[in-house]
Order: structure tokens, then sequence, then C-alpha cells
């Protein structure tokens, strides 16, 4: 995966994730009563970028998350745009999922559609996503947060699934560190949507992050939500309750949380109202994209976000179906080639110590070049 497409990627964020189904002045959005949306770019858009006049069908499946999820169906959608924005061959179109078993039949419609790549999201999506490209070899998928190494896919290596994963414990290692550095009551929470691999990555890497700042400064702050070691902790059970998230998320605070990070999607907001009814005494990290562009309203209350590149990677599995060059197989997002990071402090800019963005900056040159090594082994 050409990490090159990162930059021009990211600036498709702040336009289409809030509103994913938006268009800017370089495409258009228009939903039809099968609940799709189709966005193809512009006759403006028909310069270097685009491919020897073949055009390309790039369709999307969500989760049950939904595409407003301001998470990683949001982001992934806004990468599909993101391709179409930067080759006018290229249209893309997603179906929702509002429960699991959609998940076929909308996978099933795009294949009857000769969709080019079918791109589908999420751990939830691995074994109908598998089962499809074995019964369609000749079908390209992508497939967002799941692989054959987390066990997401589990038969015979299909050629033609493209895995896209992140290595979040990296960036969690940051996180975690980060809301160590910044509690004043020496707790932090973290918790859960739905218990699965590529959530409690995250919750590792942050738990990890708050014991090495506490070996560094001789602290003590304490995580509330998981232990690492015990693989226990705190989850609502799914990515769409914003109740549940908020009412945790106040159990966390009467026990003297002032950091939360809730790896949950759509029920983190949830916990931001919760944050936000604590009178300015308790602050949070989001989750898998920049909080302060997919939920700009609660911005002030969001040290960091705890990002994966999602938008850079699907934009560049749509673009390898449409030049030629896809292959399959898996890529992975890293503090080093930005598909795993933390976001612009944002609000928290010059309210984070600058000698605790100091130590931020040597712990993650340290991550990159091997010297600090993250306790929890990534499983992408």
């Amino acid at each position: 995966m050409k990490q090159s497409a990162w930059a021009a990627a990211a600036l498709a964020v702040s336009a289409t994730v809030v509103l994913a189904g938006c268009g800017s002045s370089h495409s258009s959005a228009s939903s039809g009563a099968s609940g799709a949306a189709t966005t193809s770019a512009s006759a403006s858009n028909s310069g270097g970028a685009a491919a020897s006049g073949t055009k390309t069908l790039g369709c999307m499946v969500t989760d049950t998350g939904g595409i407003n999820d301001r998470s990683f169906n949001a982001s992934s959608w806004a990468g599909m745009q993101a391709a179409a924005s930067a080759n006018s061959n290229i249209t893309v179109k997603y179906l929702q999922s509002t429960t699991q078993s959609d998940y076929t039949p909308n996978i099933n419609a795009f294949i009857s559609q000769k969709c080019n790549i079918i791109v589908t999201v999420g751990f939830l999506m691995g074994a109908v996503t598998e089962a499809a490209a074995k019964a369609n070899p000749d079908q390209k998928f992508a497939i967002v947060d799941c692989s054959y190494k987390t066990g997401c896919l589990t038969g015979a290596k299909e050629p033609n699934i493209d895995q896209l994963t992140y290595n979040t414990v990296q960036d969690g290692f940051l996180g975690g560190y980060l809301a160590a550095g910044m509690s004043k009551s020496g707790k932090v929470a973290t918790f859960g949507g739905i218990e699965l691999p590529t959530v409690t990555i995250y919750m590792d890497g942050f738990w990890d992050g708050v014991q090495y700042y506490n070996s560094k400064h001789g602290n003590n702050v304490q995580v509330l939500g998981w232990n690492e070691k015990t693989q226990k902790g705190s989850f609502t059970g799914d990515f769409t309750n914003q109740t549940k998230g908020q009412t945790l998320t106040q159990t966390f605070i009467s026990e003297g949380a002032d950091v939360i990070f809730p790896v949950a999607g759509n029920v983190g907001l949830g916990a931001a109202k919760a944050v936000q009814g604590a009178g300015g005494k308790v602050n949070m990290e989001w989750v898998d994209v920049d909080g302060c562009v997919s939920a700009a309203s609660y911005c002030k209350y969001f040290i960091t976000s705890v990002e994966k590149g999602v938008t850079a990677s699907v934009k560049a599995t749509v673009q390898s179906a449409a030049d030629g060059s896809f292959k399959g197989g898996t890529y992975v997002g890293t503090l080093a080639n930005g598909g795993a990071v933390l976001a612009p402090f944002h609000d928290f800019s010059s309210k984070i110590p600058s000698a605790l963005q100091s130590e931020l900056k040597t712990v993650q040159s340290g991550i990159e070049d091997g010297s600090i090594q993250t306790p929890t082994k990534s499983p992408v």
C-alpha cells in the first residue's frame, strides 16, 4: 500500500467524515430507496490522476455502526470518496447494514452489480467477506480492520482480499502515556464496545502506555476499565448505544477517572456527553479518527485522538483496483508509515506541558526505531 496517499486522503476527512453522504464541489452523492449512496468525481478532476478511460466502480458495505458513526465506517467512506475525487473514472457507492443479517445480502447485491472492488468494514464482516471471496475468486475485495493474522479471516488465504489493518498498540501506547501525564486524579479509564481483538488492541496499548509513564515518572496512575495482564475489562456490547457509553463513563468519573478513552465508535458520543457534564474536570481521547473533525462539538474535551489511517488505506486499495495494481495481501498501518498515529492536539496544544509533548516525541521515535518495545505485541 502506498502511504503517499495519506496526505491527500487526510484532506478528505474534514469534508466527508462528519456528514459522509455530502459532496464537495468536486463530487455529488445521492441516496435511493435501497439505502445506497453513490459518488462520482466531476469532470474537473479529469487530470493526470485518471486512468486511461477505464471506468471503475468501488462499492462499500458498512458495519452496523452505519455511515455516520464518526468512526471507521465514516472514515472508510471518506476514503472511497477520496479515491473518486482523485480519479474521474472512479465511481463509489455504499450499502448500509442495519443488522449483521444485512452483510451477505449487501455483498451479494454488489457482486450482481459487477463492482470492481467491494470494501467491507470491520471485524464482524470477516466470515461473510471470506465466504464471498472464495465463491467469487475473480471479484476483488478489501476489508477494513480484519486479517487472517487477527483471526477475523480463518480459512485458506484468499488472494482476492486486501486486508487493511493497523498496529494501534503503537498509538494506543502514546495515548496512554499522554493520558497518564495529563491526569490530575491519578486515575484514567478505557472501555470498549464489543470485545474484539481490534478493540482490545487499542486498550492494551493504552494500558501499556500508562504503565510506561509510571515507570519513567515513579507514579502510580491507575487504569480503570481494562487490565492488559488479565484481559478483563468493561464493554458496552455494541457500537451504537450512546446511553450505555454515558452511563459507564459516569461510573468511571464517580470512581475518580479524569481522562476517558472509549474504543466504541458511536458509543463514544455518550462518553463525551458524560465528560461534558463533569464541569471541566474531565477530558477524553477519541478513537479511530480525529474527533475534532468527526465530533467537533466536543473538541474542547478531546486531548487527542488515537487514529487509524483508514481513509488513506481505503483510498489506496480502491485506486489499486482502478489502476490494475491490486494484489490482495495485508497492509499494516504503523506510527512510522502514518497508518496509526495521534491526531493533532487542537485546543490542547497549549494545555499539554511542553515537557510532556517532548517526551511523547521521544517515545514515538523509540517505538519506531525499536528501542522502546511495547509489551503487547500487535496481532496484525
